[in-house]
């Protein structure tokens, strides 16, 4: 899942730029239609990431019981 979704992804030649781009005009971020929908999208987002969390700590968990089963 994508959290930076806020943010444009730039290319090599646009990072170059931005080193030289004293006054930030290059500076370009993803939008949202309104607030609304830019805080609905970092909600979901966020959730998303919570729920990876979860998933990724209960099949370490299991694993961990599994490895410990057989160990005995």
């Amino acid at each position: 899942m994508q959290t930076d979704f806020l943010f444009a992804t730039p290319d090599f030649l646009s990072g170059f730029a931005a080193v030289l781009d004293i006054g930030g005009t290059l500076v370009n971020y993803n939008v949202s239609r309104d607030e609304r929908e830019a805080d609905l999208r970092a909600l979901a987002s966020d959730w998303a990431m919570v729920g990876e969390d979860i998933q990724y700590s209960v099949e370490k968990f299991e694993k961990e019981q599994n490895l410990t089963e057989n160990t005995q």
